[in-house]
């Protein structure tokens, strides 16, 4: 992905399990004492924000740190006020102008300026991390002393929705470069950033340990409604322990219990599962030079047709749903369910005898270790290996560690491909990569100038403003995706949360999963 090219919310990398803590199933939750225990599997290289682009990375500084515009609860289609009061759009869609708050204070009582938010913005972008690409082509500018300015040079309508990611919060400037910060490669604040939070979050940094427990404070001169808890406590945990620590109450949250394992918890817990934001799909490459006979469309037509994608909601659990598109359901310019694909094994037997392909056998490949939501990859290929053989395709599965998975992924190696998505930001902008041409359009095969139809459709869907236009192009642009391009949507899992019933205002945001401050307590 060129906004993904380290495939960061891809490959997750293998949690380091922590030992249970000691119980004897008549603890009560740790609510009282305030304190919070979280446990999830870790996918955490730093807490600086500029250079963190990973799933736990996002909501350890979404406690830390404030950014421009944020997303009431678990609403991603409509961005408001956050250190900016207020924010307006050109009619261009070239400049973002946004008011700052008044009253705003980071975490050792300095006040939030105009010029941290140029700092922290161009710190950003200037030192060619991870995220930078977020910010590619946008000036971040200082217009007077409470007003900053972002111009795109071209139209950038996803901008609003872009900047609530955390990767983009505001920092203290003068104590960052204190303590190395620049806006170029040179940057050296990090070290910095992983023993102490810079920011105006209500939490500040007490430790970090990037392979076993992050502990937040609860920040005094946080501007906004003081957190419910003093200390928050994440720690770094495999699924099963999560499940027997939140039972026995020493823990009050657990992120990551699959389906399977949510079925059978026990004692007084509050499950949430709702569908993630993640896409599982497949592909099938474009390349000839790679596969003889994947580049058939009508090969597409009938792997399209031949999945059972009720079974594989069957085998993802409660609370998934099937992906009608590669946006997924809380992201604007979703496809309506109506529009999901449906199995049609005569449909499907029918355009493999059109493709003029006799018995063709494919390989699958897919990571063997990691799973998307609690969910591994070997069942679900396993499932489309027999749905495609009722059709009269033979399909080899071929599982791969990640690091040979992903280069093979990366490098355009792959005749099938079994993958996921998640967005980098909620915005349908971020699914134009699979265009072709397009970063993971190429990785398939699909070159420049091989479907004007969908190009068109992608084309037009990039430049238009306004919600319900935008809303319309996208919904255009996927339905084209669908009709004849290299990628078969399939699900999004559940995503499955476990909580102490003392614990309320759980909702799971798509970028960063929980958002610490709004968690209550009883």
């Amino acid at each position: 992905m060129a906004t993904r090219t380290n495939l960061t919310a891809l490959l997750l990398a293998t949690a380091l399990p922590l030992a249970a803590c000691s119980g004897d199933g008549s603890r009560t939750p740790a609510a009282g004492d305030g304190t919070l225990v979280i446990d999830t599997s870790f996918d955490l290289k730093t807490a600086d924000p500029g250079r963190m682009y990973e799933t736990t990375g996002m909501f350890v500084n979404k406690a830390l740190y404030d950014t421009l515009l944020t997303f009431d609860g678990s609403d991603v289609k409509k961005p408001v006020p956050a250190l900016a009061k207020s924010f307006e759009l050109s009619d261009d869609g070239k400049v973002l102008t946004l008011k700052l708050r008044s009253g705003v204070k980071f975490s050792d009582g300095s006040p939030l300026t105009a010029d941290d938010v140029v700092f922290s913005l161009n710190r950003v972008r200037g030192m060619k991390g991870t995220p930078s690409f977020l910010l590619e082509g946008v000036e971040v500018a200082k217009t007077d002393a409470t007003t900053v300015t972002m111009t795109s040079k071209v139209p950038n309508p996803a901008l609003p929705y872009i900047l609530p990611n955390p990767v983009l919060s505001i920092l203290n400037s003068k104590v960052v470069m204190k303590h190395g910060g620049t806006t170029d490669p040179k940057d050296k604040a990090e070290k910095y950033l992983n023993s102490a939070s810079a920011g105006s979050g209500p939490y500040k940094l007490e430790s970090l340990s990037v392979s076993s427990k992050v502990v937040l404070r609860a920040n005094p001169e946080y501007y906004g409604r003081k957190p419910a808890y003093g200390k928050v406590v994440i720690r770094n945990v495999e699924a099963a322990t999560q499940k027997l620590n939140v039972q026995r109450g020493d823990s009050q949250v657990a992120l990551n219990l699959s389906g399977d394992q949510v079925k059978t918890v026990a004692g007084s817990l509050e499950v949430l599962k709702t569908a993630s934001a993640n896409v599982i799909y497949l592909h099938a490459t474009r390349n000839k030079s790679v596969s003889k006979t994947t580049p058939n469309p009508k090969f597409a037509e009938a792997v399209r047709k031949g999945v059972d994608y009720q079974g594989l909601l069957e085998l993802a659990g409660a609370g998934s749903v099937q992906a009608p598109g590669m946006i997924p359901s809380q992201i604007l310019g979703a496809l309506p369910q109506d529009q999901a694909a449906k199995r049609d094994v005569a449909g499907a037997k029918a355009a493999l005898k059109a493709s003029g392909l006799k018995n063709p056998k494919v390989k699958l490949e897919y990571p063997s270790e990691i799973t998307v939501n609690g969910l591994p990859f070997q069942p679900l290929a396993e499932r489309i290996q027999s749905n495609l053989k009722d059709v009269g395709i033979t399909v080899d599965l071929a599982p791969a560690p990640i690091s040979t998975a992903a280069d093979n992924y990366r490098t355009g190696k792959e005749e099938m491909g079994l993958w996921y998505w998640g967005p980098d930001y909620p915005d349908p902008s971020d699914y134009l990569v699979f265009l072709p041409g397009k970063p993971v359009g190429q990785r398939v095969g699909w070159k420049p100038g091989t479907d004007k139809a969908v190009e068109d459709a992608g084309e037009k869907a990039a430049t238009v403003l306004g919600e319900a236009e935008r809303r319309q192009a996208y919904h255009d642009m996927q339905t084209e995706l669908n009709d004849s391009g290299p990628f078969i949507p399939l699900i999004q899992p559940s995503q499955n949360i476990v909580s102490a019933t003392s614990v309320t205002g759980l909702k799971y945001h798509p970028v960063w999963t929980v958002d610490v401050a709004d968690l209550g307590a009883k």
